[in-house]
């Protein structure tokens, strides 16, 4: 079963990271995601931009787009992984090991009912301009 495994942790604290920090960070979740990428486990994952960036449409007779995520929540959805596991268990595994290796927050790990891949290319270098 494929589950999203959704990242939440204070924006504040994670773009307050040094840049040294950050790369601390994201190289001790990178050997993770490597572990679980060489057993065919590891989908799609992405870091989100902050919702300083963020659009929202808010549905409705007339939509109405407005900047911002306006969510009224103190930890922000950071990023996602997509894993293939047995069984919740098997992802919350994963979570674990994450935990372990990234300070604050709090991971969401929900099933999913539906799943197209898309057709955007896979770009290593639109990946490596998106995380500098």
């Amino acid at each position: 079963m494929l589950y999203a495994i959704l990242c939440y942790n204070s924006e504040e604290v994670v773009f307050s990271w040094t840049k040294e920090e950050d790369a601390a960070v994201m190289g001790k979740l990178a050997a993770v995601q490597e572990r679980w990428a060489a057993r065919g486990k590891l989908g799609p994952s992405a870091r989100l931009m902050p919702t300083t960036a963020a659009t929202t449409l808010r549905k409705g007779d007339t939509p109405l787009v407005i900047d911002g995520p306006f969510a009224e929540t103190k930890e922000q959805l950071l990023g996602f992984y997509l894993v293939d596991c047995v069984d919740l268990e098997e992802a919350l595994s994963f979570c674990k090991e994450l935990g372990a290796v990234n300070p604050g927050g709090a991971y969401e790990v929900r099933p999913l009912h539906f799943f197209s891949a898309g057709a955007l290319p896979a770009d290593p270098d639109l990946a490596k301009s998106v995380l500098a």
